[in-house]
């Protein structure tokens, strides 16, 4: 008793346990870090990852036979398990009214035929894609001609249904900003459109369905981690689906970017993940062959999410994501 209670341990690995505070603080505070540089928005879409540290510190911890920082370390577990902890268990339910699916199919996909073959053999009622490009938009419209009769492409991305569609129109993300995009004729714009909104006729009552495509990100020498265009498309698609009519909302894309991040607040007050809800793990997308962040989502709004997982990888950088969904 006095081995343990005694002086030593609490006085050693001081260190180890002013690292574990601090990690925890910085995990349970991550929303005052400050995004100049884009900082915030970098810190949320790897924050799970900031959990491996925890292993870490016990180690150095037991090393130094230190009780501070063993105790310390109960802050940073709380915190992350709070943060994630739903995510570690199964929460899917059998059976569902519709399957949706998204892939961001890559502009540079070395065997689109391939792709659109697993694709129409994945199970999906509706089907989003991102990413076609005008040498690929064929081989993915013939590929899934005799799954999908009904479909719908708006420059770079498209929705194949079972089911009809009606209302097909491009949202508009604020691609061009500025006087200069604003001169820009339609037909221009429609080329490199990155959204779309349809209306699918389901034996419940019509769905609205948006695909989408946000703009990329990149983490700069000198400029940080740079989300400029992605964050101008989040708050545009975010008021598109707030004048939303319908009750009934999924939005199916590669929205560049994680529920965590702040940039999707005005998206995610609105919608539900369908992986935090009825996912079994993380589900990471990207990149494909190793997996680190989720980037590509499926968020519903008046339907229950009942099951959510990925599908078998393609060509592709993205692995593609499915959700079952109920009324």
């Amino acid at each position: 008793m006095r081995a343990v209670s005694g002086p030593g341990p609490w006085k050693r690995g001081l260190v180890f346990a002013a690292s574990a505070l601090l990690l925890g603080l910085f995990m349970l505070l991550h929303a005052q870090i400050t995004d100049r540089g884009g900082l915030g928005s970098l810190v949320e879409s790897l924050l799970p990852w900031f959990g491996l540290f925890i292993p870490v510190l016990l180690a150095g911890a037991l090393w130094r036979r230190s009780l501070s920082a063993v105790v310390a370390l109960l802050l940073p577990v709380m915190v992350w398990l709070n943060l994630f902890g739903g995510l570690l268990s199964d929460k899917s339910h059998a059976g569902s009214d519709l399957i949706v699916a998204s892939h961001n199919v890559g502009a540079d996909n070395p065997d689109p035929v391939g792709t659109a073959r697993d694709l129409a053999a994945s199970g999906a009622d509706i089907l989003a894609l991102e990413e076609i490009t005008a040498q690929a938009r064929g081989t993915y419209e013939k590929g899934l001609a005799k799954a999908y009769p009904y479909h719908a492409v708006l420059g770079t991305v498209g929705l194949w249904s079972k089911l009809p569609l009606s209302d097909t129109r491009p949202v508009d993300t604020g691609m061009d900003a500025g006087p200069l995009g604003a001169t820009k004729p339609a037909d221009v714009k429609m080329a490199y459109n990155r959204a779309l909104r349809t209306t699918v006729a389901t034996d419940h009552g019509p769905l609205a369905v948006y695909v989408a495509h946000l703009g990329s990100v990149r983490l700069m020498p000198r400029g940080g981690f740079w989300t400029d265009s992605r964050d101008r498309n989040a708050q545009a698609l975010g008021k598109a689906i707030a004048a939303e009519q319908n009750e009934r909302v999924v939005l199916l894309g590669d929205l560049n970017g994680t529920t965590d991040d702040r940039a999707f607040d005005g998206l995610t007050s609105q919608l539900r993940s369908a992986q935090e809800e009825a996912g079994n793990g993380f589900g990471f997308t990207w990149p494909a062959k190793f997996p680190v962040v989720r980037i590509d989502q499926i968020l519903v709004r008046g339907v229950k999410p009942e099951s959510s997982w990925l599908l078998p990888a393609t060509g592709s950088d993205h692995r593609p994501v499915a959700a079952g969904i109920s009324w």
